[in-house]
C-alpha cells in the first residue's frame, strides 16, 4: 500500500506564497481532538495566544462527550472546526492540513499546551534557517491538573541535530511530539501527510520522509507542556515494543527515504531504530512501575546489541527520575 492510499483526504499542492506572506510566515495549527473537552478549551487558548498564527483548525475526530460544544463557544474568527468521522488521529491531521493556509503547520494534540512564545521562538528559528523545512524545540510533562512533573530542564545543555537530519532519524525519533514544531505547508503536501495506516509512530515515519526532502532546524528551548493524565498514560501503559515495529518496517521500506540514506546503511539504522524503541518501551514500564517488564525489553536490547546495553539502561534508569 502507497502511502497516497494509506492517508485519508491527502494534502494536496501548496499555494504559492506571496511576497508578503513570504516576508511575515503565518502558522495554522491544527489539533485533533477526540472526547477531550477536559482540555481542549486550554489548549486552543495556548495557540491563539501566540504570536504568528492565522488559524487554529479543529478536527473532531467523533467526540461523544462535549468537546464540540466546547470549541462553539469560544469566539474567534481564527477558530474553524470541522468534522473527521472517527477515521484515527493521521487522518484527522492530514484533513487539517488539507485546507491550512499558513505558511506552516503545527500539529498540536488537543490535551497539551504551548508555552508562551512558542510558535514565536519557532518562526525565528525558521527565518535564521531558510532552507529548513522543519524547526523544532522541546518539550516538559505536565499532570492533569497542569503541574509540571517532568525534569527536562536537566538536558537544557543537551544539543538535538540540525540540518541533514535523516540518517540521525531513521535510527530513533527524537523529536516525539508535533506541539514542538512548525512544519512548511509545502513540503508535508508534497510528502503526501501522515500514514494512516500505522497505528504508532506514525509521525516518526513522517519526520523521516520530511527530513528526506530538506533540512531541520533545532531550537534548545522548551516550548510545550505535553501532559500526561489517565486516557493517554493508560493507552501507553498497554504497549509494547511489538506495537511499535510496524513503523520500522514502513519507515525501511519506504523509497523515498532509502534513496536518501547513505549507501549500506539501512540495516545497521534499522537496529538502532528497534532498539530506540525497544528501550522507548522500557522506560513506559518503568513509568508505571513495571519492572519486570522493564528487565525483559533491557534484554531484548541486548539480542539486537550487547554494545548498546549500557546505554539503554542509562536511559531506563533515568526515566525513573522523570527525565
Amino acid at each position: 500500500m502507497t502511502l497516497a492510499d494509506a492517508t485519508h483526504d491527502a494534502p494536496t499542492a501548496a499555494p504559492a506564497a506571496t511576497d508578503a506572506r513570504a516576508a511575515t510566515p503565518v502558522v495554522s495549527v491544527v489539533i485533533p481532538a477526540k472526547n477531550a473537552a477536559a482540555y481542549i478549551g486550554e489548549t486552543i487558548a495556548s495557540a491563539l495566544a501566540q504570536d504568528g498564527v492565522v488559524e487554529v483548525i479543529i478536527v473532531d475526530d467523533g467526540s461523544t462527550d462535549d468537546t464540540v460544544a466546547i470549541v462553539d463557544a469560544i469566539r474567534d474568527p481564527r477558530l474553524h472546526l470541522v468534522r473527521n468521522e472517527a477515521s484515527g488521529v493521521s487522518a484527522a491531521r492530514n484533513f487539517g492540513a488539507r485546507d491550512a493556509h499558513g505558511d506552516w503547520l503545527m500539529f498540536l494534540d488537543a490535551d497539551d499546551r504551548l508555552r508562551p512564545d512558542a510558535v514565536a521562538t519557532l518562526l525565528t528559528a525558521a527565518k535564521a534557517a531558510p532552507h529548513a523545512v522543519l524547526v523544532y524545540g522541546d518539550y516538559n510533562t505536565i499532570d492533569s491538573a497542569g503541574r509540571t512533573i517532568g525534569r527536562r530542564e536537566l538536558l537544557k545543555g543537551r544539543l538535538k541535530p540540525s540540518g541533514n537530519v535523516l540518517e540521525r532519524l531513521a535510527g530513533g525519533n527524537f523529536i516525539v511530539n508535533g506541539g514542538i514544531m512548525l512544519i512548511r505547508l509545502a513540503a508535508f503536501r508534497a510528502t503526501g501527510g501522515f500514514d494512516a495506516s500505522l497505528r504508532y509512530c506514525e509521525d516518526w515515519h513522517c519526520w523521516c520522509r520530511l527530513a528526506a526532502t530538506g533540512e531541520f532546524a533545532y531550537v534548545p528551548k522548551l516550548l510545550l507542556d505535553y501532559r500526561l493524565h489517565t486516557a493517554n498514560t493508560m493507552n501507553a501503559a498497554l504497549r509494547t515494543p511489538h506495537d511499535f515495529f510496524p513503523a520500522v518496517a514502513r519507515v525501511f521500506a519506504d523509497d523515498l527515504i532509502l534513496r536518501k540514506l547513505p549507501s549500506g546503511a539501512a540495516p545497521r539504522l534499522r537496529q538502532a531504530a528497534e532498539i530506540h524503541l525497544v528501550t522507548y518501551a522500557a522506560t513506559q514500564a518503568v513509568r508505571f512501575g513495571r519492572y519486570r517488564e522493564a528487565f525483559v525489553y533491557l534484554g531484548m536490547v541486548g539480542q539486537r546489541s550487547l554494545k548498546a546495553m549500557p546505554r539503554s539502561a542509562v536511559k531506563i534508569a533515568l526515566s525513573y527520575f522523570g527525565i
